[in-house]
């Protein structure tokens, strides 16, 4: 049967503009970079050009360093869901700073859960990944060590902004703690995204990191750019933030009466005690962290397969996830409520007494129970920080406002 002529000019057009989308430049190029996202043959071409398929590393199963690492990162995800879990149970811990350290170990807790999947996907196992895998088995990594430093900023920013410009109403602060936690993820995402979004040496073997052989070296310069210049800006706050507690402590000590001085020296202790806390977290980070920073700007300068230490990046990481291990005997060892706290959800029958106290076992440390004085104290800076939250008039100065001058005088 002969085709109608009609019909060819019918077809012809559509056929012709199908023909001309699918070979669009843009479409063409689409497809290929999905297509390269699951192409675990990229993989392999990146970690040959490395040099780091010479090892074997890559060949063998789960070694014993690898396990001792996992039980590290079940110590860290356990540590760190009990801290949790004693600031979500008890309601002094329910103020904007226990919050923002909530934050931290929450970060902790999660980088345990990260590194724990990165273990457990690397060695023989890193070959069968496809580059979309391994980009978010790196990006968790470095998501979580994002947000753990972002929290310390935004810990440190709250300290500041609560010394400098004090609002004395718990709402504001409230608001304030959300936009800062908020923000510190908001951060962490975008840096753990950037490489699967573009910016990674796909097709550009020459700009390949030797430690993570799919990220570019200027990613990761930009990432440890970021990080250093974080710790900078925290460490500027702190010493700026124990400069103001000095002189308003020692300037307005002079002028009240008794009473409300050793309300003042009390309450400031206990400030410098939260403050000396959060300082040991950040200098324990620094120690922590710091081996795998300089080996990472190593590798920026380092030409591929001329640096032999690039290929130890697993004992840095090691020491690195230590730090997410001692954060939560930080908080034990330096908080008598913290300690107070944990020991109470982990063993209250055992380890406490009906009244409170911790019962003697000859561990000097544990011992976290108040005395008169302390809960005498506890009570009056209640007091006082619920006179000046309600908006009440006040003839005379509480010992928070003794030690904050600048308040708002609305």
């Amino acid at each position: 049967m002969e085709t109608s002529p009609s019909a060819d000019m019918l077809w012809t057009p559509s056929n012709t503009s199908t023909t001309e989308v699918l070979t669009t430049p843009a479409s063409t190029s689409s497809l290929h970079f999905f297509l390269e996202y699951q192409d675990n043959a990229v993989l392999v071409e990146h970690y040959n050009y490395t040099g780091k398929l010479q090892r074997d590393r890559y060949r063998q199963g789960l070694k014993p360093e690898g396990i001792a690492f996992l039980v590290v990162c079940l110590l860290i995800v356990l540590e760190n869901a009990v801290v949790l879990l004693s600031i979500w149970r008890n309601k002094k811990f329910h103020l904007p700073m226990y919050y923002l350290l909530g934050n931290l170990t929450l970060s902790d807790l999660l980088a345990g859960i990260t590194y724990m999947a990165n273990i457990l996907m690397s060695g023989h196992n890193t070959l069968k990944l496809t580059p979309l895998m391994w980009f978010l088995r790196e990006g968790g990594v470095f998501l979580t060590l994002a947000a753990s430093v972002v929290s310390l900023l935004a810990i440190a920013i709250e300290r500041h902004v609560t010394m400098v410009t004090m609002r004395p109403y718990h709402g504001a602060k409230k608001g304030r703690m959300w936009a800062l936690i908020a923000a510190s993820w908001a951060l962490a995402v975008f840096l753990g995204v950037l490489p699967i979004l573009g910016w990674n040496c796909m097709q550009k073997l020459d700009q390949c990191s030797t430690v993570l052989p799919l990220y570019a070296r200027s990613y990761i310069l930009f990432c440890v750019s970021v990080f250093m210049a974080v710790l900078l800006a925290i460490v500027v706050l702190y010493v700026r933030v124990f400069r103001i507690v000095r002189v308003n402590t020692k300037r307005q000590g002079h002028g009240l009466s008794g009473s409300l001085r050793k309300g003042l020296a009390r309450k400031s202790q206990k400030y410098i005690a939260l403050l000396k806390t959060v300082t040991i977290v950040l200098g324990v980070f620094i120690a922590c962290w710091l081996p795998l920073f300089l080996l990472l700007l190593l590798d920026f300068f380092c030409p591929t397969r001329s640096c032999k230490l690039l290929f130890k990046a697993d004992y840095f990481l090691g020491v690195a996830m230590v730090n997410s291990l001692l954060n939560p005997i930080i908080y034990t060892l330096t908080s008598k409520d913290m300690r107070r706290a944990i020991l109470r959800l982990l063993c209250r029958p055992c380890l406490m007494t009906r009244d409170g106290r911790v019962k003697k076992m000859g561990m000097p440390f544990l011992e976290c129970s108040f005395s008169k004085t302390e809960v005498a104290t506890q009570k009056l800076e209640g007091a006082a920080e619920t006179t000046v939250s309600s908006g009440n008039n006040v003839t005379t100065p509480s010992p928070v406002k003794a030690l904050y001058p600048r308040i708002l005088k609305s």
